[in-house]
């Protein structure tokens, strides 16, 4: 009777025991996988049977303690993705208690549309944003119209100034160097009550950047960072500096003097449709495990 007892309280009291998290919800490039118009090998079977862990880059952050969520992204899957992140919070609503953003390009924001008056018809809906990206949602129709009926109440941010959300969660903004015609571009470094996650799917290159990655991945526990393309020969042997992302290789090569534990907290996101990263058997794959790094992948899960 006492062991029964026992047991009952154990499963009781598991609930407050479990640690506020990050899932990926989503890891492709802003167009998906498969991308519209493709006709490459990467893409011919996935019209006809669709692998429904490709979806665009985006993360959930959830505490089941305080019985809060929140979106990072709001993607073309947002509605996929609310429901996975339904999933694992086990919160009772459909939406998040926000939904942070990192840039206005296409795959980061356009999901915003889906919280509107032909969707779900959110009410107040707080979305973090930066100071271009919310003038830029504000004087922009259809968006303007999420702000006007209300469906959406954008909340500033501050660049490295940290956002609590509750009394063992805070995000902070880091402004990060990208293509950006619309808006400001924003990393997120997510703290909870132990670890730390740095997330930055866009980036042109990182000796653009005014910060040294290396040294962030350092004081962080994980790192979820830009993978757009993993070589030249991806895109046609272009030269390296054309492209606005740093490829997986100068990745690779920028830490490969880092003791293996630090290599071990990079986690490769925000693939293109192209990228052999997105199938695990390929060359590429297996490269990156060997050297000590490892590929985000949809419903993996980093307690915080």
């Amino acid at each position: 009777m006492k062991i029964l007892a026992f047991l009952g309280l154990l499963f009781f009291f598991q609930p407050l025991n479990a640690q506020p998290s990050i899932v990926v919800l989503g890891t492709t490039q802003d167009a998906g996988s498969p991308q519209i118009g493709c006709t490459k090998a990467c893409c011919k079977n996935l019209f006809s049977k669709p692998d429904q862990t490709r979806q665009v880059v985006s993360l959930g952050l959830f505490d089941p303690n305080k019985k809060i969520s929140y979106l990072f992204e709001a993607t073309p899957d947002i509605s996929k993705q609310l429901r996975l992140l339904k999933t694992f919070s086990k919160t009772a609503t459909d939406l998040p208690n926000g939904i942070f953003l990192t840039h206005a390009h296409i795959g980061h924001y356009t999901g915003l549309i889906y919280l509107g008056k032909e969707a779900i018809n959110a009410k107040q809906l707080p979305i973090y944003a930066m100071p271009k990206m919310k003038t830029f949602l504000e004087q922009n129709g259809p968006w303007s119209q999420l702000v006007t009926q209300q469906n959406i109440l954008i909340k500033d941010l501050s660049c490295n100034q940290p956002l609590r959300l509750s009394d063992s969660l805070s995000v902070t903004p880091i402004l990060v160097p990208h293509r950006d015609e619309y808006s400001e571009t924003v990393g997120y470094l997510i703290s909870g009550p132990r670890k730390k996650l740095l997330f930055i799917p866009d980036i042109d290159k990182w000796e653009k950047w005014n910060q040294d990655i290396n040294t962030l991945i350092k004081q962080v526990d994980f790192a979820l960072i830009d993978a757009t393309f993993f070589d030249a020969a991806e895109i046609n042997n272009r030269p390296i500096s054309e492209i606005p992302h740093p490829f997986v290789i100068e990745s690779m090569n920028r830490f490969a003097l880092m003791p293996l534990k630090e290599k071990q907290k990079i986690h490769f996101i925000h693939f293109n449709h192209t990228n052999p990263l997105l199938n695990i058997n390929s060359e590429a794959s297996e490269q990156i495990l060997k050297a000590g790094f490892k590929t985000a992948k949809q419903g993996l899960k980093f307690e915080l």
